[in-house]
């Protein structure tokens, strides 16, 4: 009987073994002051240099910090929103993660999985190095600073390529009637107008369409919507639909570009295929050196001969001209799970400061990662800068005003169905009225949900 009774209670002792290391296999450890973290990280491989982040940063912090071991998955584009969401709805957050201020981290900030890293940034003295809107609580989703910002961005810059322009006898575009005239002539030899990325749902609404809605609506339209005292179907906004819909009915935009993915646009630009390319400032890191392989996708002196950065042309009708869109950058922040003061709050903590540090951000700005840090200690005038490089960093005096970017303001359950009726449009399936129609409703529905 005693043999059965310790032979029973070794299988029952194995077995919680067994059941406490399965439970725990997901979770981060805490040994004798030795911390295993798991972190999220969003890479861009198109990115020149790209390769330094798992190098010179990721690398760098563990080789600094034995006592601490990072767990890391890289993800880019939808696999990244898809893993994040996933994560959250299993209540798996990784302690440390890549994430953007509102928009597509919407389910982390209204749910309030991210840590509020105001304390900690306090306590650091991080304040007093930060831009004061790169750390303001009302610019993030959930009222609280819960990631601390790589940059200040704007969503649109206007690529111009200028050795296109003279082969068809021709100057930038001033005015938009300036850039449909421009249309033919280009066509005439082979060139595209515009060059965007329109398969992804985002690109439209974020790196053209909020700049038109702002245009068309004025600086501080999306407040007057949030406040009730306008709606999505009123003239200005429709008008701004329908300026999208001219852009494809004038060929400015080609139908093509619905079926252009975001990775796509890159070689077709810088070989010359068309006069103008519609992205972000940070895409300027995916056309300059890359320091490994000595290449770049526009060399520095046809950047420098041919190559413009600034923003769309005056839009004749429009309430406001001269601007841009732009919104507080992505940034990291960590999991609201971790224990307050635990040795894993400081181990991820010392991560995240390490990931926008001065010297990270510096290497950023040198890599083309970045145009705008959100930093005010970085010394870019000492930087060995490419063309494009300057020419984004100078972006800021092409414009007066910045106003908001959509998935920057408003809810997914908004800005998702116009991503969506940007497309629609684009391919005729649905007029700008609808579009409002469908917004709108999006919107009074999450207001209801939302008082």
């Amino acid at each position: 009987m005693k043999k059965i009774l310790y032979a029973a209670m070794a299988v029952v002792m194995v077995l919680a073994v067994l059941g406490l290391g399965a439970c725990k296999k997901n979770e981060p450890v805490e040994d004798k002051g030795k911390v295993t973290l798991r972190a999220l990280n969003y890479l861009d491989l198109t990115h020149a240099n790209s390769s330094d982040d798992l190098s010179l940063i990721w690398g760098r912090f563990e080789t600094d910090n034995p006592d601490i071991t990072i767990i890391r998955e890289d993800l880019y584009n939808e696999p990244f929103h898809q893993k994040t969401e996933a994560y959250a709805a299993a209540g798996q957050l990784p302690d440390v993660l890549y994430a953007w201020p509102s928009g597509r981290s919407t389910t982390l900030h209204t749910k309030k999985l991210l840590k509020d890293l105001t304390p900690l940034i306090r306590r650091d003295g991080l304040d007093k190095v930060f831009a004061p809107a790169a750390i303001d609580p009302s610019a993030q989703g959930g009222g609280f600073v819960a990631i601390l910002p790589i940059a200040l961005t704007s969503t649109h810059a206007f690529y111009i390529n200028n050795e296109v322009l003279r082969d068809c006898g021709l100057t930038p575009a001033k005015t938009y009637s300036d850039l449909k005239a421009q249309v033919p002539v280009l066509k005439a030899k082979g060139y595209d107008t515009v060059i965007m990325a329109n398969a992804e749902s985002w690109v439209m609404q974020s790196c053209l369409f909020s700049l038109v809605a702002g245009r068309f609506g004025g600086e501080g339209w999306e407040q007057k919507i949030l406040s009730g005292e306008a709606k999505f179907t009123d003239p200005d906004f429709v008008n701004a639909l329908k300026f999208i819909k001219t852009m494809y009915d004038d060929g400015v935009l080609g139908k093509a570009t619905l079926g252009t993915n975001y990775g796509d646009v890159l070689g077709a630009f810088a070989s010359n295929k068309g006069a103008y390319l519609i992205d972000g400032d940070w895409r300027v890191g995916a056309f300059i050196t890359d320091k490994t392989t000595k290449q770049a996708l526009i060399d520095p002196a046809k950047q420098a001969e041919f190559i413009e950065i600034s923003i769309f042309p005056d839009i004749e009708g429009a309430k406001l001209n001269g601007s841009t869109s732009g919104i507080l950058g992505t940034g990291f922040g960590m999991s609201a799970a971790i224990p307050a003061g635990s040795v894993r709050e400081e181990a991820a903590w010392k991560l995240v400061k390490w990931l926008v540090s001065n010297e990270v951000e510096t290497l950023r700005v040198a890599n083309g990662g970045v145009a705008t840090p959100s930093r005010i200690d970085i010394d870019i005038a000492s930087l060995a800068l490419e063309p494009m490089q300057k020419a984004i960093v100078d972006l800021g005096s092409k414009y007066e005003t910045s106003t908001a970017v959509i998935d920057g303001v408003f809810h997914s359950d908004v800005f998702t169905p116009l991503n969506d009726g940007l497309q629609e449009l684009g391919i005729g399936s649905k007029t700008p009225e609808q579009i409002a129609d469908t917004v709108q409703q999006a919107f009074d529905n999450w207001r209801a949900l939302n008082p």
